[in-house]
């Protein structure tokens, strides 16, 4: 197996290069090729991972957080060179959705057991969404998240450190004063409209630290789309993240799911758009699926629940 580790030294709280030589010793040790190459600016890990996959690697393994892994992602849809993730960011929300060990203080050096889980899974061909001309692995939000990502991104290094703290911190702060917008969506030719603090157009079941959508697949075709109803109200956004944290958010009657292939989504006044955690400008914004077009790694612990299909 040819791979490349593509790592970008500013994602997470920490410098992880010395352990990155380890999980290169251990693949090694597996049979596996390996190089590694370290970002510089953003959208070098697009351009690594198309460069990769243009002369026939087998795997590229995206050392970052998930915006990096996003950038990844970009680069690598609609080849056959398949995606594996080294999580060294704050959130690592693929790499929690695929149950995979992720950094903690107490056990600091869990990227070689990263690594050597997936080389010993499966392939996968999982959807991705397209947001305009971008391409995203996890989900795209509009509103209140997307507010928040806006003014919090890019974080340096010392704010990464204190994890998703400055998040809550923003969060806490900007429901005070946010409002809701009125909202018009059409999904797949059928209209959708409220006023709206936030919606959420999701291609894996975990939002953030919430399960947001137990019962989605990553590869059967279709987008989750929240519309998050509410005029405005601090104590109102609390109940939400609540509920959302209690699981007990769909039988709330301000959030309203769909599914669908495509979304259209405008908004009376601009509102702020996100993707994988990295800002994309404002509405209006078109969001769509496309089906089974990205190659995974799928360790052995990861729940079949994500997937529609059998074992490929």
């Amino acid at each position: 197996m040819r791979s490349l580790i593509i790592y970008n030294p500013t994602a997470g709280p920490r410098d992880v290069w010395q352990e990155l030589k380890q999980v290169r010793k251990a693949l090694t040790g597996l049979g596996w090729s390996v190089e590694i190459e370290a970002t510089h600016r953003a959208g070098d890990a697009t351009v690594l991972a198309r460069q990769a996959a243009q002369v026939g690697m087998d795997v590229v393994w995206i050392a970052g957080g998930d915006g990096t892994l996003s950038e990844g992602v970009n680069g690598l849809v609609g080849t056959q060179t398949a995606l594996g993730v080294l999580p060294v960011g704050t959130g690592n929300v693929w790499a929690r959705q695929l149950h995979l060990p992720v950094y903690t203080l107490t056990h600091p050096f869990r990227l070689r057991e990263a690594a050597i889980a997936q080389a010993h899974g499966q392939v996968r061909t999982v959807d991705v969404g397209r947001l305009n001309d971008r391409h995203f692995l996890l989900w795209a939000g509009i509103g209140f998240d997307a507010q928040i990502t806006s003014e919090m991104e890019p974080r340096p290094k010392p704010v990464k450190r204190l994890g998703v703290l400055p998040y809550i911190i923003a969060g806490l702060t900007l429901a005070r004063d946010f409002s809701g917008v009125r909202t018009h969506l059409v999904l797949d030719g059928r209209a959708l409209r409220g006023r709206a603090l936030m919606v959420v157009v999701s291609n894996v079941q975990m939002y953030s630290i919430f399960q947001l959508t137990p019962q989605a697949k990553m590869d059967d075709g279709l987008l989750d789309v929240f519309l998050f109803r509410g005029l405005r109200g601090f104590w109102y956004m609390l109940r939400m993240a609540g509920q959302l944290f209690a699981g007990r958010h769909l039988g709330n009657p301000r959030i309203v799911q769909r599914r669908a292939c495509q979304v259209t989504i405008w908004t009376e006044e601009p509102m702020a758009v996100q993707a994988d955690g990295d800002p994309m400008g404002i509405t209006p914004v078109s969001v769509r699926v496309v089906p089974r077009s990205l190659r995974v790694l799928v360790p052995p612990q990861a729940p079949p629940t994500l997937f529609s299909s059998e074992e490929m």
